[in-house]
């Protein structure tokens, strides 16, 4: 991979384009600039993110991108179901993806409820793995200002390392940039030293254009990282959109000098397709965000297809299911 990697691949950049928005202090309002934002050229992002994908990696780059992967990884459990026990099994598998073979490396972060940070914290004291929360009326997002600031506060106080936030989409689909800046703002501070990820659920924006234009206002506002999707939405996670909010991160960093990060998360189920994500960041961003710290996959199923993977190459031949604990 890494000898493929650093052959780039010519073609049209879509949407680039300076930051999407501009404080005036005489109007004391946030101004989106739109001619600044450009246009995104929808077959063009779609054909360089096809292209991408596509991409033929050596055996020896496969196995350095699958154990990246798995650093990269956010576990996660987000349902109504979810208990001490199921975090505790969840943060288990994060510190040893593999139980019997501890060359796996251990993955980012366990993503939680902010009811379960505390069991998370516990059962992942020692290590390096970061707790994760879900705040502000994650995933709908509709809920009183009030009550976002406090959820996200306590989930600070419970020994969160990161939050992910949720937009307000009907905020921002009816062209209220300000109601979503200001809340971004807000949330950020609550968050203190915590890392603060802020989730736009592309599969409600509708649009590229919207997609980018959401992506520099929540990076203008100061997220640490910029998140696809809640997961409970379909369409989440895809390449030409995450090419979308690469090239945004691109730009911004251009401007601004500030590096932020990614978080690809929903419907990312297989190995061979957490590759080509891998080669989409590479070809935007370049060697400087392949790492956990500025890169993140959502993961569910996608860690133990990655194992097999991981067997496969290094044997010759796949190791069944049964051998993987269930996430």
């Amino acid at each position: 991979m890494r000898e493929a990697l650093e052959q780039p691949e010519s073609g049209t950049r879509p949407g680039t384009g300076d930051a999407v928005v501009a404080w005036s202090a005489r109007a004391g309002t946030l101004v989106p600039v739109f001619e600044s934002v450009g246009t995104v050229d929808q077959v063009a992002v779609e054909e360089r993110a096809g292209g991408l994908a596509r991409r033929s990696i050596k055996r020896e780059s496969k196995l350095w991108a699958l154990d990246l992967a798995v650093r990269m990884m956010d576990l996660t459990t987000l349902e109504g179901k979810d208990t001490p026990g199921r975090v505790r099994a969840l943060c288990a598998k994060a510190r040893r993806p593999h139980a019997s073979d501890p060359s796996i490396p251990s993955v980012a972060a366990v993503c939680v409820y902010p009811a379960l940070i505390d069991e998370a914290k516990r059962a992942l004291a020692g290590s390096a793995i970061k707790v994760a929360s879900v705040a502000t009326a994650f995933p709908s997002g509709q809920t009183f200002f009030e009550v976002k600031l406090a959820e996200t506060r306590a989930a600070v106080e419970a020994g969160a390392d990161e939050i992910d936030m949720v937009i307000d989409r009907g905020a921002f689909l009816r062209g209220d940039y300000r109601t979503v800046f200001d809340e971004i703002v807000a949330v950020k501070a609550a968050c203190g030293a915590a890392h603060l990820k802020v989730i736009l659920e592309t599969g409600e924006l509708g649009t590229y254009d919207d997609v980018r234009r959401a992506s520099l206002l929540a990076m203008a506002a100061g997220a640490d990282f910029i998140k696809t999707s809640t997961g409970k939405v379909q369409p989440a996670a895809t390449l030409p959109v995450t090419l979308v909010m690469l090239e945004a991160i691109r730009d911004f960093h251009r401007q601004t000098g500030r590096a932020v990060g990614m978080k690809a998360a929903g419907g990312i189920r297989t190995a061979k397709e957490a590759i080509a994500y891998l080669v989409v960041v590479y070809e935007t961003l370049g060697p400087r965000w392949m790492t956990p710290d500025l890169f993140r996959f959502g993961a569910s199923s996608l860690l133990n297809d990655v194992l097999m993977q991981i067997r496969k190459e290094r044997s010759g031949r796949y190791q069944g299911t049964d051998y993987f604990s269930i996430d």
